[in-house]
């Protein structure tokens, strides 16, 4: 038989252990009997019984209460409480054998009562002393470990600095806490000195090479008043893993996060039940259209993660179609992932695709860029209405159980082309769809962060390269959601279960405004805005608004289950006249010297569309709230 010397390697630092904490039993044992016949006591003639009994007890019971389970190099307060268990359980146990055994009475008081308190020493002071030893070494930095300075001196700061001490290339200087009680402690022996308000003074004090943040339960406006001290400090900064990321797998070696832009947002991250939305796509047949883009994409992925039985993904640019049936085929390999490469405005290929039976349909193909539109009126109105209209027609047809039309927030009160050919599509979705069994969602939601046409991405370019950065206008707000939190919208409501053609928003909180969303990412960046780097202002583009409205005063809003998700009733709209707009629509689209009469019948489809309002004040200054 072959001798696995690796698995007996593996064991004998354990076996090491015991035969120190048996060795430890006996001497214990032997030392209060020596010291109580110092005291007078008689000899024990029964000295080895009582010595068998006490080192195989205790070896049991220690091993029972789990305490080889642990390292001595992380030996700590539970491995304590596992000694102290032990003693006390072994002294009863020992008492009990050895009263069984008829030697009880040889026993003298003096031995039995001390001894829980005397193994607890002897064996905790070992552990404790190696525990000492090693971080004394880990404490023996390398000559390039970078010198940091720990914002926060809670429980995180204390893992962190265990992490970076163990790590060794980083050497912890100091910690700051608004915690004032705290100045002067220690924390694993490195000193809070003094308050966040102070980290520029003392980060000349301490010449750290990097600042961590250790605040896990910070609001946005807490970070950003941290990331603000952090600027003045000129130094760079990170913030500890994410819960999230350490669920995913914690890397070999320590690794310190950037601070992400959603936590400056200055609002919390929408909370959503998983289950809701998950539960309503399990096992069903789901297509997506415009699968390539941000929207689809993740809306694709989340889908196949809740265990939908197949995904069409409908995308008319190849290599993002491409990409993302790859990862899903990689990813999901349980779930029929199928691509089409395909217009939406190709009523034929949604025929095709529509043909095999589909239970959702979840239109997020679009044409999304407010600058670009408002000169590409035609393409605005083929592809978002047109299209629009195409594919809900298809799902009449085919008797799709589900239609999500995917819209914006700007369609609300529209001051573009954008917002206009959107409203114009959720008319449109609810001409075709309307009186047929397909239900029709419609969800709106503002803008969406690192999204391909959101100002993050832009802005990540122009620090890149040095600046400027470069922002409409002063006072413009917009706001924000994450793609997670997008998705989830749009999962969650096809599962609130409520009538056909049901508008759903989010309550998305305060506005942001650019200008700070570009200083906080020129912070991230390590740089200090207006020095490093420079914001300038370009003016407004063709069809922006200083400020976008989340409801419509026609719109009667309402909550739904979750507290964050409102549904509108939907404006009542003239079905025959808005058929006869999608004719001459369709009409138009064929005339190549249309584009002024299509603008025209886009303004006659939406009425509220003010083209002129884009520049100036938004049309309902007051605060909507929903009821």
């Amino acid at each position: 038989m072959k001798l696995n010397l690796g698995a007996l390697s593996s064991r004998v630092p354990r076996l090491l252990i015991v035969l120190h904490d048996l060795v430890m039993v006996a001497l214990v044992w032997l030392g209060l009997r020596w010291l109580a016949g110092v005291a007078g006591a008689p000899p024990a003639p029964s000295l080895g019984i009582e010595l068998l009994v006490a080192v195989g007890t205790q070896g049991l019971v220690l091993r029972a209460v789990g305490l080889y389970q642990g390292l001595w190099r992380f030996a700590s307060l539970p491995d304590l409480a596992n000694l102290v268990r032990g003693a006390l359980a072994g002294v009863l146990l020992i008492v009990a054998l050895l009263f069984l055994l008829g030697v009880l009475p040889d026993v003298p008081r003096r031995v039995l009562f001390p001894y829980p308190i005397a193994l607890v020493f002897m064996l905790g002071l070992p552990r404790l002393l190696y525990r000492l030893w090693k971080d004394y070494r880990q404490a023996s930095h390398r000559a390039d470990a970078k010198r940091v300075l720990v914002l926060g001196a809670g429980r995180t700061a204390e893992t962190l600095l265990r992490d970076l001490r163990s790590d060794g290339r980083y050497q912890p200087v100091g910690l700051l806490d608004d915690n004032v009680a705290l100045k002067g402690a220690k924390v694993q022996s490195v000193p809070v000195l003094g308050t966040l308000d102070e980290l520029p003074y003392l980060a000349q004090e301490t010449a750290p090479n990097l600042i961590v943040i250790a605040m896990p339960s910070a609001s946005a406006a807490e970070m950003q008043r941290v990331v603000a001290l952090c600027d003045e400090t000129g130094l760079p900064f990170r913030t500890v893993p994410r819960l999230s990321d350490m669920l995913a797998g914690k890397p070999q070696r320590l690794e310190l996060s950037e601070v992400r832009i959603e936590d400056l947002l200055g609002r919390q991250p929408v909370q959503f039940d998983a289950r809701l939305g998950a539960g309503t796509v399990a096992g069903r047949r789901v297509m997506v259209t415009g699968a390539g883009g941000s929207i689809g994409s993740e809306l694709a992925r989340q889908c196949a993660a809740a265990g939908a039985a197949s995904v069409l993904l409908f995308e008319r640019a190849e290599l993002p179609l491409d990409e993302i049936t790859t990862e899903l085929q990689r990813e999901f390999p349980q779930v029929d992932v199928r691509p089409m490469l395909a217009d939406c405005g190709d009523a034929t290929a949604c025929r095709i695709a529509l043909a095999g039976g589909i239970d959702y349909v979840f239109h997020a193909a679009a044409c999304k860029q407010v600058p670009m539109l408002e000169g590409q009126v035609r393409e605005a109105l083929r592809n978002n209405v047109g299209g629009t209209a195409v594919v809900a027609r298809a799902c009449r047809e085919a008797g799709v159980g589900h239609f999500v039309l995917i819209s914006t927030d700007k369609a609300i009160h529209p001051a573009n082309v954008l917002g206009a050919s959107k409203r114009f599509a959720e008319l449109a979705c609810q001409v075709e769809l309307g009186g047929s069994p397909v239900r029709l969602s419609i969800v709106r939601f503002g803008n969406v962060l690192d999204s391909a046409g959101s100002v993050v991405p832009l802005f990540r370019k122009q620090i890149a390269a040095g600046g400027p950065v470069t922002v409409t206008h002063p006072e413009v707000t917009r706001y924000f959601m994450t793609i997670p939190e997008a998705c989830q919208l749009i999962l969650h409501s096809v599962s609130l279960g409520h009538e056909s053609g049901a508008v759903y928003a989010l309550d998305m909180g305060r506005p942001v405004a650019i200008r700070e969303l570009a200083e906080q990412m020129i912070r991230l960046s390590g740089k200090r805005p207006g020095i490093d780097i420079s914001v300038s202002y370009t003016g407004l583009r063709p069809g922006e608004k200083l400020h976008e409205i989340l409801f419509h005063p026609d719109e009667r809003y309402q909550r739904t289950r979750h507290p964050r998700i409102l549904q509108a009733q939907p404006r009542e709209a003239d079905a025959a006249a808005l058929r006869s707009l999608l004719e001459r629509m369709d009409a138009l689209l064929r005339d190549p010297g249309a584009e002024a009469a299509l603008a025209a019948l886009l303004r006659e489809a939406v009425p509220e569309y003010r083209p002129g309002a884009a520049q100036g004040d938004d049309p309902y200054p007051e605060d909507l709230n929903p009821v």
